[in-house]
């Protein structure tokens, strides 16, 4: 199988340190995903999984142990996760992670891109390009910049750190002036703590009944909370994933009003969304929630209410959570799913 690539410094690549591996997974099927890690750290230990669907990998060492360059070594990993689990791939080569994954955003499956070699590499990828790609960069940022005429990324690069850290802030200027100019000081975190948690219910046969739906999404609520309570984790927002009849899908994703593990505010999520697709009588397949952005719940804040039920149900919640740890998860469950 020949390896495509894009990019004029793809024919080698030899430079690049880093992959961005994207795995064409189908939709809910992310518990591939670390089966798949472990074929990567067949060419590194040092690979940082980035759920549901993705890796980071650093190949320093592997070029030179195997001998082979940074887009060589894509078109093994492309080989094996082929021929062992049917899954292909496209990949980004670059000299860090910010410029394989930009790299690999513009990598159709079978296609390895990497950023150029040299030392004007990265300047050549980046030049051009919209100043909204550039990761870290939001809409208001994004939005700010361009009405001040920096729109693409090589003009960011050009103007001075002073106008930049006016427009954005002066720890932000400075990053975004490095950024633009390719200079990535991220590195490959090996072991890195999860970003997404999944929880996914399936359906003997296709469901039309809502109440099923309700009661599923419910489970996957109650299982997502117990696990990042039992991690010490809170998310940020929430994703609901619909598998239909015909194999077809629906995704929507929801910022949370604040970081939280709360069964109750996710499941309350998970409602609205269900709610906001209107599927009537669809025949649903599967339906799966997934918590992202998540971080450590002791520097999460929490709005208090000052309501006497939202105070009961923590509680509740805590006294569940300790009877699920001695007894294990089916110990306490919403009457609900007890029916």
């Amino acid at each position: 199988m020949s390896e495509a690539t894009e990019g004029s410094g793809a024919a080698d690549a030899r430079g690049a340190d880093t992959l961005y591996v994207r795995f064409l997974l189908p939709p809910m099927y992310e518990a591939l995903l670390p089966r798949l890690i472990g074929l990567l750290q067949e060419f590194s230990p040092t690979v940082e999984a980035l759920p549901p669907d993705a890796a980071l990998v650093d190949v320093r060492g592997a070029r030179r142990y195997f001998g082979r360059g940074a887009v060589e070594l894509a078109a093994l990993i492309r080989v094996r996760a082929l021929a062992r689990y049917g899954v292909d791939c496209a990949i980004g080569a670059g000299p860090g992670p910010m410029l394989a994954r930009m790299a690999a955003r513009g990598a159709a499956p079978g296609v390895t891109r990497a950023v150029p070699e040299g030392p004007d590499g990265a300047r050549e990828f980046l030049a051009g390009r919209p100043v909204g790609e550039l990761p870290g960069i939001g809409r208001a940022t994004a939005r700010t910049l361009c009405a001040y005429g920096l729109d693409s990324l090589d003009k960011v690069a050009a103007a001075p750190l002073s106008t930049l850290q006016r427009l954005v802030g002066a720890r932000a200027g400075r990053e975004l002036s490095e950024k633009a100019r390719g200079v990535d000081r991220a590195r490959v975190a090996p072991n890195a703590a999860a970003r997404s948690l999944s929880a996914e219910q399936s359906f003997p046969r296709d469901e039309l009944d809502p109440f099923r739906h309700r009661r599923a999404l419910l489970s996957c609520a109650e299982e997502l909370g117990a696990g990042m309570r039992g991690q010490g984790q809170v998310c940020r927002s929430l994703t609901l994933t619909v598998r239909y009849a015909d194999r077809s899908t629906t995704t929507r994703t929801r910022a949370l009003p604040e970081p939280t593990a709360h069964s109750t505010a996710l499941t309350a999520a998970a409602y609205r969304m269900y709610e906001a697709l209107g599927l009537q009588r669809a025949r649903v397949r599967a339906l799966a929630l997934r918590a992202e952005g998540l971080g450590p719940a002791e520097r999460a804040a929490h709005q208090l209410t000052f309501d006497p039920a939202d105070d009961k149900a923590r509680r509740i919640e805590e006294v569940a959570d300790r009877a699920r740890a001695k007894f294990g998860p089916g110990a306490i469950v919403p009457g609900t799913l007890a029916a």
